[in-house]
Parts: C-alpha cells; sequence; structure tokens
C-alpha cells in the first residue's frame, strides 16, 4: 500500500470546492432577484471552492497539498492574506490604478469586513497553485543555473533598492506605479533572508530557479481567473492604468498582467514575513530554502 502521503485520491473538500465555486460563479455573473447579499459576497465562496479543488488536485496526483500539512498553519494563510492585501491597497491610494463598484452604498464599517474577508483568499491561491505547477516538469529544465556565493551585502542592497522603488511609487505615482510590484518583494525577501527565514534568495544562491518560475506561474494563473471572475460581476474593480490602459482581456489591460509575474514572489515573501511575526507555521512548498517533503 501507499504511504498516507503518496495515496491518489480527489477527496471530499474537492467536491464541496467544485461546489462552492460552481454556486459563487453563478451568483457572481447571474446575480439573481432577491439574493444580493449571496451574489454581492460571492467573491469569497467562489475562491475558496477553487483552492480547494487546486488542493484536491494536488492530492488526487499524490502529493500532499498545503490544506493537508498543518490545519492552523493552512488557516493562518487565509489570516495572513488580509493584512498582505491591504498593503497593496495603501499604495493604491497613492497610485489609484484600480478602483471598485459596488451594487449599494457601503459605509466604512462594512466595506472593511467584506473587503478583508475577500482579501483572505489570495496567498492560499496563489501558493496552492504555485504547487501545481511545481509538477510541471518543463519549468524544471527551464530554471536551472549556476549557483552563486554572495555575501550578506546583496540581500542588504536589494532591501535599500526596494525601499527606494517604493519611496518613488509615493512620490511619483503616476510615473513609478510599477515598482510596487517589484519593490515590496526585495525588500520582504531580503528582510527574511537575513533574518534567516525561508526567502528565495536561498535558491537563488543555489542557482535553483525554480521556485520564482512556479510562483510566478501560479500568479499569473490566479490573475487570469481573478479578472476572468470579476469581469461580468458586481462588485468588481476596474483599472485606470497610466499609458497602458489598453488593449483590454476582461477589465485588465493586456500589459497589466505582467504585474502577474513578480506578484506571486511577493505573496511568497509576504506569507514568510507575516507567518514570522504572528507565528503561523510555513505549510508552503517552500521552507528554510529547500523544498517541503
Amino acid at each position: 500500500m501507499l504511504p498516507a502521503n503518496k495515496r491518489k485520491f480527489f477527496p471530499a473538500y474537492g467536491f464541496i470546492g467544485l461546489g462552492l465555486m460552481g454556486l459563487g460563479w453563478f451568483m457572481a455573473w447571474g446575480r439573481p432577484a432577491g439574493w444580493e447579499f449571496v451574489w454581492e459576497n460571492a467573491f469569497f465562496p467562489l475562491w475558496l471552492g477553487y483552492i480547494l479543488i487546486v488542493n484536491a488536485g494536488l492530492r488526487k496526483i499524490g502529493k500532499t497539498p498545503p490544506l493537508e500539512r498543518q490545519g492552523t498553519g493552512f488557516c493562518g494563510m487565509f489570516l495572513l492574506s488580509i493584512p498582505g492585501w491591504w498593503l497593496f491597497e495603501f499604495f493604491n491610494h497613492f497610485l489609484q490604478n484600480w478602483h471598485y463598484i459596488l451594487n449599494r452604498p457601503v459605509g466604512p464599517v462594512e466595506y472593511s469586513i467584506r473587503a478583508s474577508i475577500h482579501f483572505s483568499i489570495v496567498i492560499p491561491a496563489v501558493l496552492s497553485t504555485a504547487e501545481l505547477w511545481h509538477q510541471v516538469p518543463w519549468p524544471a529544465r527551464l530554471a536551472r543555473g549556476p549557483a552563486r556565493a554572495f555575501e550578506r551585502g546583496l540581500p542588504v542592497a536589494a532591501l535599500l533598492c526596494g525601499l527606494l522603488m517604493l519611496f518613488a511609487v509615493l512620490l511619483f505615482p503616476r510615473y513609478c506605479f510599477p515598482l510596487v510590484w517589484i519593490g515590496v518583494y526585495l525588500v520582504l525577501d531580503s528582510i527574511n533572508y537575513l533574518r534567516n527565514s525561508p526567502a528565495l534568495f536561498h535558491f537563488l544562491a543555489r542557482g535553483d530557479l525554480r521556485p520564482f518560475l512556479e510562483l510566478a506561474l501560479g500568479s499569473l494563473t490566479c490573475g487570469f481567473f481573478w479578472e476572468f471572475w470579476n469581469w461580468l460581476a458586481l462588485p468588481k474593480w476596474v483599472y485606470t492604468i497610466p499609458f497602458v490602459n489598453f488593449p483590454k482581456l476582461f477589465e485588465m489591460p493586456l500589459p497589466g498582467y505582467l504585474g502577474y509575474l513578480p506578484f506571486g514572489l511577493e505573496v511568497f515573501a509576504l506569507y514568510i514575513f507575516l507567518a514570522g511575526l504572528t507565528g503561523f507555521a510555513n505549510v508552503s512548498l517552500y521552507q528554510a530554502g529547500e523544498y517541503a517533503a
């Protein structure tokens, strides 16, 4: 008999996920009369369903998904997503690159609660999807390079560079808006590395670039579905991005999808940084510079 972590089956929570995703999608786009409370909050069950399906898919191919490594750690992914995405909302206060269209007036307390619930899916969605990409063989062949012996000076330089990028975003948002999708990563991954926490710099030093590619593809995959399901939903978000606001795929200008690539790295760095502050276990694939068992 295969050991428990190698058994291949589609678990019950995967079927629950299919139901949630189907219901959430129908409600988000159909918006049936009399069900306003359900469809205006459909984003969370839709994406919870997606996350459960991805984790079930990992189990189906014989891998141990994040959901099954440690329950509290997996729940921590949702909780840590909330301050993680509010950080980007802070930068968007200066950038004004995206705006939310609501179906009715919403007070600040209700808005904060509902937004926080919806923001909670970001980290588990991206990191779970990155693990699916880890099972694809061709990224491994494309993402091998020479080992790089570097001292602490490189992460320190990256940290300072990231801070300069973020200050530029705040001071010159119209021209420096793309830097927010790089600066946050450089700052947090550098801090994680200097604190000897899991960091992508550990993989870079070994010449293993596969985590960079997997996280970028995981984020881009989620980004496609974020934009797709947002397209006909209400509430929804729209974009006003200087210089590159067309052509569009759904509501997102095509050049904007490039931002999802470094965003995956930022999600991981944010997760590790916040997990270190709060004490939640790291249940992602990438632990202490090594792939999780």
